[in-house]
């Protein structure tokens, strides 16, 4: 049996963990790739030490050449600097997007019929970059961010209420940021809203947490940031496209109309399957919700607008 391909670029701690959690599973073989020599190999090696252990027959290879991503069903793209201290948001933006505007221009080359999911930060604007320098059609760019950030919200649900994360259901719309829009409306236990068992202002409070999640875990890990969660999350969405899952998750997705919202990608859900995003599934939302949905969508028109100021390929969203 021939297994599907994943390439994942950037053997950082995000890349090896999705490549991990995708060979573990016998989901896909994966080719892990990056610039820096001997990283994406030693780190294959290890995960494949561990096949005898972990009873998995799928392969991981490290390389340096992005030849070896040819014919890859799923490319995902972690590859990225974090912001460093004293680095304004302008500095990060630019240095990011030279470095998936070579990874785009790769991908056509090597794997032009794959789907390509972004994790790089500033993520809808990395997304948005990725669509422009690819021309793929818009069902094959993907950002991953909603799911992460319902996951944050599902387990802050869960520890408050003392019951099982399984339980627990949860949506969030909007940009990857501080303006992100968590939908308590549409959070439940067991089909129960959140409404009824928890206290407005303790609700409130995890929807703070939420939008702050990621700053919290880069706050204790004192260098570095999340890669755990965000693994789970991307490997979530590689295995509803590859088994045409038609699952319905939160992604980053080019919107055309839906929500009244056009040409800027934002996080809604979307179902996912074997052609990448299948169909956007509009929720009927309040008028607040729906407004801040619309302001986190213009904060990333912004940011689109001052990635144009700096690299001339992206142009002004609409």
């Amino acid at each position: 049996m021939t297994r599907p391909k994943v390439a994942v670029i950037g053997a950082g701690q995000v890349g090896a963990t999705v490549a991990q959690r995708i060979v573990e599973k016998d989901l896909a073989d994966v080719v892990l790739a990056d610039i820096v020599e001997g990283m994406p190999q030693g780190k294959a090696l290890d995960l494949m030490e561990a096949s005898p252990l972990k009873g998995h027959d799928a392969k991981i290879s490290g390389t340096n050449d992005y030849a070896e991503i040819k014919n890859s069903d799923i490319v995902v793209v972690t590859a990225g600097i974090a912001r460093k201290p004293g680095m304004d948001r302008m500095d990060l933006l630019k240095t990011n997007a030279q470095i998936v505007k070579a990874v785009a221009e790769k991908v056509v080359q090597h794997a032009p019929q794959s789907i390509l999911i972004l994790v790089t930060n500033p993520l809808d604007v990395m997304t948005t970059l990725a669509y422009q320098m690819t021309r793929f059609p818009k069902n094959r760019v993907i950002g991953m961010a909603g799911l992460l950030d319902a996951a944050r919200f599902r387990y802050f649900i869960a520890e408050k209420l003392k019951v099982s994360v399984k339980d627990v259901e949860a949506m969030v719309l909007g940009g990857h940021g501080d303006d992100m829009v968590p939908l308590p409306r549409f959070a439940t236990v067991k089909g129960v809203s959140i409404a009824d068992l928890l206290k407005k202002e303790e609700i409130e409070a995890l929807v703070t947490r939420t939008r702050n999640g990621g700053a919290e875990i880069v706050a204790l890990l004192k260098q570095g940031s999340a890669y755990y969660a965000p693994g789970a999350s991307v490997f979530q969405m590689v295995q509803s496209i590859l088994q045409d899952e038609k699952k319905i998750l939160p992604c980053c997705a080019l919107l055309e109309g839906e929500y009244g919202l056009k040409d800027v990608f934002c996080g809604v859900p979307c179902r996912l399957g074997r052609r990448g995003v299948l169909e956007i599934v509009e929720l009927k939302l309040t008028e607040e919700e729906r407004k801040s949905l619309f302001n986190s969508a213009e904060s990333v028109r912004k940011g689109v607008r001052e990635l144009s100021s700096v690299l001339s390929v992206v142009p002004s969203a609409s």
